[in-house]
This record gives C-alpha cells, structure tokens and sequence, in this order.
C-alpha cells in the first residue's frame, strides 16, 4: 500500500496499492471511512440541492438577503460532489485513484469551494449585523450589496487558492492518502509561508468577523430589549433565540473547521511531531462535515426557506403548516429601525 509523502510523492502513490508497502489502515478501516463519508455526503448533496431548486422555483427566496444563503448551498454541494464523492470512493478502493494531476485538481476544487463556503458564513454574520444594528446608518440592503458579497467570497477563496497551481505551496495527499489538500507537511520555508497566510486570512479572519458581527447584532438586541419598546415581551424572546442560534452557528463552526485549522498548525510549528495518518484524517472529515450542518442550522432553521424547502422534501406534505413566519424577530428589526439610533 501507498505511504504518507512527508516531500515530494512517489508517483507509484497515485497509482493504487503498493505491494511491499505498509498499509496506512487495514482494509476494513478504508471501508468504515467510506461509509463514515457517505452518510455526510448523500444528506449534504440531498439539502443542498433542495435548496437551490427550491430557491429557483419560488420567488419569493430571491430576496438579497438569502442570496448568501444559496450561495453556501451552492459551495457546499461543491464540496460535497467533488470533496465527498470522491473520498466515498477512493476509501472503498483503499488508495487515490486519479493521479498526480487529479489530486491537483481535486484538492484545489475543494479548497475553493470550502473556502467560499467559510466565507460565506462570515458574509451571512455581516448581513445580519447590518439589516439588524445598522452601523452605517439608514443604509437599506439591496441586491447590489448581496452580489457583492457573494462575488467576494468566490473572489476571497479563488485568490488563496490558486497560488499552489503556480508554486507558492502545494496541494498534496492528506490524511490516510484517499483525498488532497493544501500541504501541511511540507517543511519548505515557501510552503510554510502560504500555509500561515492561508491559516490567517481564510480560518481567523472569517472567525473573528463572525463572532464581531454577531456580538454587535446581540448588544443591539439587548439595547431594544432594556429599552422596553417592543410589548409583550418580544424583545427578549427574539434576543434569546438569537443568542441560541449564534452560539449554535459558532460551536458548529469550531467543530467544523477548528481541528482541522489547528492540525496545520500543528505539523507547521512542530515538524517533527508524528501525527498518525488515522488522527490526521479525523479534521477533514470534520471539515467536510459541514456540508450537512450548514444547510441545517442556516437554511431549515429559517422558516422562509423550511416552509418550501420541507414539503418539496416530504412530496407536499407539511409538518409545521401553521407557523408564524418569523414574526417576533421581524418585529424585532422593525423597532430596531425606527427607535434605536446607528452606531
């Protein structure tokens, strides 16, 4: 079986099973993780599909403030065809099957769409803080800020994920060998540079974007909840499941992409630290996990999006036919704007 590359990969690594080589895991290992990768890949691809043609058969969900939301659909179905179909398959086969030129383009295909996806979590914390505590002032959101936003996190993705086609840092096998992402295991000054600029600009600062906007869009909440001016106390309900839904969104998040942020580091810091391919392959899954939670926590938590999205899923039926649609947080940023002053 194929080893690990710590440099530059044998090309027999691509090629499939070595027979003097040692196995990264017994056969019944690869199995467990192509079924562990199938049981995210197919919901992930299920839900995110389902959102976007939902979102082009009705509408009424081509509002500028859910094209952020389609457009995580769209990054994590791309995540999920090529980042997740590929390691269901290339585990049941027990090594990577495409080559040198297919670990290339796979691992730079995922990182762009994972990235965008990331992104897109920051921009849908911005939005937020924005329709909500408006910083700038009476600034209503339209579409033109929408597309925007969506072209930068395509943009943001596209510019740090590019340069290892052209030399600055590489994409190479990962983990038990069956996928390829950036290479964290290269000890060459040039690819350490790329790898903590990719670790700052694309893990940190969308982090501290998210957790900023939303601490902004909760004080802002609690400022109309001291206030008393929404009756009956529709403040402070919509304040706690706002709450309720960030902390929700930044667990995820860490749990999504923190281990697999923090392994980089990791192996970049301390080189000659051993980590087993099995421990190595643990944060990518994680990472690609988040294909299923996003579109659970961001689009069927909205009940926008649930109320098309759920009977489109279930052939017309509906489980929750009755629901208000998001009244006390509509009302909420309604009093928001008209009695509490910008920022």
């Amino acid at each position: 079986m194929m080893q690990l590359p710590a440099s530059l990969p044998n090309a027999s690594s691509y090629l499939g099973p070595s027979p003097e080589g040692e196995a990264l895991l017994p056969r019944a290992g690869f199995i467990t993780l192509s079924i562990v990768m199938a049981m995210f890949t197919v919901p992930a691809i299920v839900l995110n599909s389902t959102v976007i043609v939902v979102s082009l058969m009705n509408k009424q969900l081509r509002q500028p403030l859910n094209y952020a939301l389609v457009n995580m659909a769209v990054a994590d179905l791309g995540t999920a065809l090529t980042g997740g179909v590929l390691s269901v398959v290339n585990n049941a086969l027990g090594y990577f099957s495409l080559g040198r030129t297919g670990c290339i383009i796979e691992g730079f295909s995922v990182a762009l769409f994972g990235i965008t996806s990331l992104c897109t979590v920051a921009l849908i914390a911005i939005e937020r803080m924005f329709v909500v505590s408006k910083p700038l002032g009476p600034i209503s959101f339209q579409t033109k800020h929408a597309v925007g936003g969506v072209a930068l996190s395509w943009v943001w993705s596209l510019i740090w994920n590019t340069p290892p086609l052209f030399g600055w840092g590489r994409y190479e096998l990962e983990g038990v060998g069956t996928s390829c992402a950036p290479d964290w295991h290269n000890r060459d000054p040039n690819n350490v540079s790329y790898i903590l600029c990719y670790f700052l600009l694309c893990f940190a600062v969308p982090f501290l974007i998210i957790v900023a906007s939303y601490s902004k869009l909760i004080y802002t909440l609690r400022q109309v909840s001291a206030m008393g001016c929404i009756e009956g106390g529709a403040a402070a309900k919509a304040e706690a499941k706002v709450a309720r839904m960030v902390v929700l969104m930044v667990v995820t998040f860490l749990i999504s992409w923190l281990p697999y942020a923090t392994l980089a580091l990791v192996v970049v810091s301390h080189p000659d630290a051993h980590i087993s391919p099995l421990l190595g392959t643990v944060p990518v899954y994680l990472a690609k996990s988040s294909t299923v939670y996003n579109p659970l926590i961001y689009l069927y938590m909205n009940k926008q999006f649930r109320r098309y999205a759920v009977p489109f899923l279930l052939c017309g039926r509906d489980p929750w036919p009755s629901e208000e649609e998001g009244s006390e947080m509509q009302t909420t940023v309604a009093t928001i704007n008209n009695r509490v002053s910008p920022s």
